[in-house]
């Protein structure tokens, strides 16, 4: 299939397409999605460097996902990979999801339908700062919904009991149709990663095409990107949960604010992260590297 395509694109981090690229898709014109820095495993991480270099300076592009992360990755600001550096950001085709959001989900979590809330969707992983979230909402006079399972589900309710929080409603694991329903009635997104690890933050991409006002930290990738700061949200300094409630607490005062927030994101979605924008710009890169 290589051999018989005008075009590859890759996805990085995948080791496995990195043999495949090397030993069989050379002569092909290449694209590589650069999602993500290999951030945690530092060991396996040394190890693989050398297979990573070896493929990221035989892409005809490498494209980052926002300006943030190109600017800030060590692998991505090398001098041979850097020239190759294209920025092409995430993005959704709101076709792809339901034009109706499932309600009942708001009787489920008891929360009344003019109620403000803020909402937090995402797997409970440990970048994802939400003891940070959980010590800001004892300063906030609003629910705050986590929607989302994962390995910090566990410990999330032992520091909720500890910390004695109890405006914070766990959802567990919610459908499509739920996501969208509790993204149009909340408040704002919070997304409070505080790691490098949230290399984007898809979440905001699906509250920005919803008219969704967010929160986000400043950690030097994607996210800061999505929501830009006092436009379409407020972005906050990381694992600081003062900085985290005050931007809820103002954004639970204005109302004037939250709906030019909402208005600017779902701008800002339709120009830079809907399908057609995305499909646009690769068109166009695809076209450039095989010569058309």
């Amino acid at each position: 299939m290589a051999k018989a395509a005008d075009v590859i694109h890759y996805h990085f981090p995948w080791p496995f397409a990195d043999v495949m690229h090397l030993s069989q898709g050379r002569a092909t014109p290449s694209v590589l999605t650069y999602h993500s820095d290999v951030v945690r495993q530092r060991f396996l991480g040394a190890l693989y460097r050398p297979l990573m270099m070896r493929m990221l300076r035989s892409m005809s592009a490498v494209v980052a996902t926002s300006p943030a992360y190109a600017r800030t990755s060590e692998t991505l600001s090398a001098p041979d990979v850097q020239k190759l550096v294209r920025v092409i950001p995430l993005g959704i085709d709101q076709q792809s999801y339901p034009s109706d959001g499932d309600e009942r989900v708001l009787h489920r979590l008891n929360i009344a339908r003019d109620e403000p809330y803020f909402l937090f969707i995402g797997v409970l992983r440990y970048y994802k700062g939400l003891h940070f979230l959980l010590e800001a909402a004892l300063r906030v006079g609003a629910k705050v919904v986590i929607a989302g399972s994962g390995p910090e589900d566990e410990a999330l309710r032992v520091l909720m009991k500890a910390l004695g929080v109890r405006n914070v409603v766990l959802a567990g694991q919610v459908s499509v149709e739920e996501k969208v329903a509790l993204l149009r009635q909340s408040r704002a997104l919070v997304l409070s990663s505080h790691l490098r690890s949230e290399a984007f933050g898809m979440v905001l991409v699906e509250a920005a095409m919803l008219g969704v006002p967010m929160i986000s930290c400043e950690i030097g990738t994607g996210t800061t990107f999505v929501n830009a700061n006092g436009e379409t949200g407020l972005v906050v300094e990381p694992a600081k949960p003062a900085a985290l409630a005050d931007a809820m607490n103002r954004l639970l005062a204005d109302e004037a604010l939250v709906v030019r927030m909402g208005l600017a994101a779902r701008e800002r979605y339709e120009r830079l992260f809907s399908g057609d924008a995305l499909g646009r710009e690769y068109a166009a890169l695809y076209r450039e590297v095989a010569g058309c």
